[in-house]
């Protein structure tokens, strides 16, 4: 398997459990009072988790020539995100589908 590759497969398996971890902290909110705090709670998920692929990412790819460097950075950038909105929504749901009925 290519460098860029592990990097790209590496960046999924975080955006999955990125997004089941966002799932279960989100705080459920009936009245629907305070959507700022949990939007914030998801971007701030991702943002930790993203670094922690980024650190990763840049211990994969040691041997990459330097102008190959840049990509790393943005390797599985777009499957990561989506593939933490759907898992956070999942997961969310599942926890609180009982509440909303």
């Amino acid at each position: 398997m290519d460098t860029f590759e592990r990097v790209y497969y590496m960046r999924v398996i975080l955006g999955v459990a990125a997004g089941m971890v966002a799932g279960l902290v989100m705080p459920f909110d009936p009245a629907g009072q305070d959507q700022g705090m949990t939007a914030g709670i998801a971007i701030g998920i991702a943002i930790v988790f993203y670094f922690v692929s980024f650190g990763v990412g840049k211990s994969i790819a040691r041997n990459v020539p330097k102008e190959k460097r840049k990509k790393i950075a943005t390797e599985g950038i777009i499957p990561f995100i989506f593939l933490l909105l759907t898992f956070m929504i999942i997961t969310y749901t599942a926890l609180h589908q009982s509440i909303l009925t």
